[in-house]
């Protein structure tokens, strides 16, 4: 059997990112790619997929989604050709079925970019197969943390299960370019994150729009529910390990952790 595989989630941010070659967020998927012992596969948590029911891509050459507008042209140009994984697909499937959940199959879904942006700078090279996992912002995080426990035989099988979000994300607190540092509401908030990930508070997690500026930090769901399928596909104990931190644009945090049981550990972080 595989060793451990310990889940990651990291914060896309803005699509430029992958271009962008001054952030520290670009400079850090990068790099991690090499921290990280090299999956078989790769199924993709995006805050940029969602529908009612879990959905997994089942394509066999997925296409590359260009799920943005206005942004400048040579971003359109780029693709990530990696192929699909029809296989963790049925898997995905397999493990939702046996934990009582209900999920579906969509053989014609691609990759959207809050896959394909960390995954181009992750693995330049796309040749680890990659399936994509939706998020369903009508439901809670608790019921997303119980959808990554259900897949959390996956971390032993040489997935990697890549929650894909933001730490902090309200847009209309973006603000490009600017360096100035975060508002206290925004680095408020990610300090309580990382302290509830790093005691392994999942219940803390599940009720997370009850901590302090939560619904600033977050004035909607669908880039928070990454975090907790990634947090539970680590095991019913896991712990969280800061992998980054820092804020781009003002307020967009760019935070990231890998998760394992509590006497683990993981790849260092920066």
């Amino acid at each position: 059997m595989p060793a451990f595989l310990p889940p990651v989630f990291v914060s896309h941010g803005s699509p430029m990112l992958v271009l962008d070659a001054e952030s520290p967020g670009h400079a850090f998927l990068a790099g991690l790619g090499r921290r990280l012992e090299r999956p078989a596969a790769i199924l993709a948590v995006s805050a940029h997929w969602t529908t009612r029911r879990p959905m997994v891509s089942g394509a066999v050459r997925p296409d590359t989604i260009h799920d943005f507008y206005g942004f400048p042209e040579p971003l359109y140009r780029l693709t990530y050709p990696a192929p699909g994984a029809p296989a963790l697909a049925e898997r995905v499937m397999a493990l939702l079925d046996a934990a009582g959940m209900a999920g579906e199959t969509d053989a014609a879904q691609g990759l959207d970019h809050g896959a394909w942006v960390p995954l181009r700078l992750m693995y330049p090279q796309a040749d680890i197969p990659v399936a994509q996992l939706s998020v369903q912002p009508h439901s809670d995080a608790a019921a997303h943390l119980a959808l990554g426990r259900a897949l959390a035989p996956l971390a032993h099988e040489g997935v990697l299960v890549l929650g894909s979000g933001g730490a902090v994300h309200n847009l209309h607190d973006f603000r490009r370019g600017d360096r100035s540092g975060p508002a206290p509401w925004a680095a408020g908030f990610a300090g309580w994150l990382d302290g509830v990930l790093a005691a392994g508070d999942a219940a803390a997690l599940a009720a997370w729009s009850d901590a302090p500026d939560a619904r600033t930090a977050h004035p909607t769901d669908e880039h928070f529910l990454p975090l907790p399928v990634a947090f539970g596909a680590a095991g019913p104990d896991a712990r969280g390990e800061p992998l980054h931190a820092g804020f781009e644009h003002g307020n967009l945090g760019m935070h990231a952790w890998a998760f394992r049981p509590a006497d683990g550990s993981v790849a260092g972080s920066t």
